[in-house]
Order: C-alpha cells, then structure tokens, then sequence
C-alpha cells in the first residue's frame, strides 16, 4: 500500500460520519409507524371476523354439546351400578383434543392432565387411590395434543387420529373411533377419556371418563347377574366407549370454540390498544416535524 493511499484512508476514517437531517429522520419514522399502524389494523379486521365467526359456531356447538352430554350421563349410570374388584392399572388414556390452533391453551390443558395421571401426580384428574402402570398406551385425537405428548410419552402411542371434529362432531366419527380402537389390538383394561369439561363460556376445565373393557365387565358381580352372552357383552363394551367418546368430543368442541372466541376478543382489544398507542405516537411525531419546519422558517425570514 502506497503511502498517498494510507494517508486518504486515515483522512477518511478521521472525517465524521454524514448526518442526516433532523427532518429527514422525523419522516422516516413517521413513514415507519404508519405501515405498522395499517399492519395493526388489518390484523384487528381479522381477529373482529374470527370472533364472530367462532360466537356463532358456538351458539352451535353449545346445542350439540346439551344433546351429546346425555350419552356421556347413560354412560355413567351404567358403570356406577357396575363395580368391580379387579384392578384396571393398564388404562389406554384417549386424549380428546383437535388439530386447530388459535384458541389459547384448549390443548395445553388436556395434555397436562394426562401427565399428571400417568406419573401419579397428587394434581391428577384420576381419583387418590388410582393405580395407573406408566407402560399405559396412549391414543390421541387430534394433532395439537399429539406434537405436546409425543415428545415425554412417544414409546406409549398406539394409534392416533386426525380430520375428527372439524365442524361438529357426530356419533358416526365417535363410532369410527371406537372401532378402530377395539380392531388395533391394544390391550387395555379400561380407557380413560380426557377431555376439556365445558364450565361456562369464558372457562373450562380439564376431565376424565373412564370406560371399562370387556374382562372388568365380566367381573363385576352386577353384571354377572344377568345371563350376557360374550358377543353381547363386546358389543356393549364398544357401544359404551362410542357413547363416551362422543359426549367428550362434543363437549370439547364447545371448549374449543368458547376458548377461540375469548382469544380473537382479546387479541382484537390488544390490537386495538395498540392502535391507540401508534396513533400518538404518529401524531406526535408528525406535530413536531411541523413545529421544526416552522422554527426553520421564522428563522430564515429573521435572517434576511
């Protein structure tokens, strides 16, 4: 390197760096929050849309929802009335959830609660005294819940669905469920649905139903009462755990949509705050660049 280069480059690394105009740096900003104020805008169309998208699907849902409860009801009666001394500890937990998102934490809170049924947590939905065998195999409705659960219990999956409860559920998609269930080959004592148990249209919480197989049937002295025939008794264990699964999957939609419609209610107010702040801060910014336009003026005219 010549010594004229090394001279012109230390000259220019010693010369300050170009300014730009206070007023050009005003402008740029303003252009800024303007495109984010349009951005925050569109984006609070779209959530007011979904949310009344969602109050509408679940005016729906919650009449499917009071129909479907009463086969969940049936459901228990029959099992209240049909104890049995054998222990069920290989339980086939079927997670009750849906393969949409932007609902808050619809899915979280079903996956929570089969963790804490399968290591026994004092917080288990399960009754205290519940024995629950970690090998239990574990089938899920929905992709949500799955992607959670699959990266602690992978070894437990069975068999897994999706496209179920897209729109409104119905006893054909439960029975469907059901069948492949009792086809697949897993072998379990008693299937424990966990599902989100609709409280009120702002809240819910997470629950379980437990079905019982075939062989604790056989042993309960209830039902060993009645002359039942094996065929009988395999139907009834089939038709019992559709029923179940249709009460949970129609009460769980109505969870789904409530929990939907408060996230795009929040999101919209978010958005909205949002809005406001952005606002001021544009008219802010736009009232000082007029203020600096007029001081430059006034100043100019003094001069002459």
């Amino acid at each position: 390197m010549s010594l004229l280069t090394r001279s012109v480059l230390r000259a220019a690394s010693t010369q300050p760096a170009a300014v730009a105009p206070a007023q050009a740096r005003n402008m740029a900003t303003l252009r800024e929050i303007e495109l984010r104020l349009k951005s925050v805008r569109n984006i609070e169309k779209i959530t007011k849309s979904m949310k009344m998208i969602a109050s509408t699907k679940l005016a729906k849902a919650q009449r499917a929802m009071r129909a479907g409860k009463e086969y969940g009801v049936a459901n228990s009666e029959v099992f209240a009335n049909t104890p049995s001394d054998k222990p069920t500890p290989n339980k086939l937990f079927l997670v009750v959830s849906s393969d949409k998102g932007l609902c808050g934490g619809i899915h979280s809170s079903v996956t929570k609660a089969t963790r804490k049924a399968l290591v026994g947590h004092p917080e288990s939905p399960l009754p205290a005294d519940t024995e629950v065998s970690k090998e239990s195999p574990i089938s899920v409705i929905g992709d949500k819940s799955k992607s959670q659960l699959v990266r602690q219990w992978a070894s437990n999956y069975s068999i897994t669905f999706n496209q179920i409860g897209r729109d409104i559920p119905t006893f054909a998609d439960a029975a469907g469920v059901a069948d492949l269930i009792i086809k697949s080959g897993v072998q379990f004592d008693s299937v424990v649905l966990v599902y989100n148990k609709f409280v009120s249209a702002i809240s819910y919480e997470a629950a379980v139903m437990e079905v019982k197989g075939e062989e604790a049937l056989k042993e309960s002295s209830a039902f060993n009462a009645y002359e039942n025939e094996d065929d009988a008794t395999k139907d009834l264990v089939e038709f019992s755990l559709a029923n179940a699964i249709y009460a949970a999957l129609v009460e769980g939609h109505a969870c789904e949509q409530s929990a939907r419609r408060n996230a795009m209610d929040n999101a919209s107010k978010n958005a909205s705050d949002m809005i406001s702040t952005l606002t001021m801060q544009y008219n802010r910014g736009r009232q000082a660049a007029i203020t600096n336009e007029l001081v430059d003026i006034i100043t100019g005219a003094s001069a002459l």
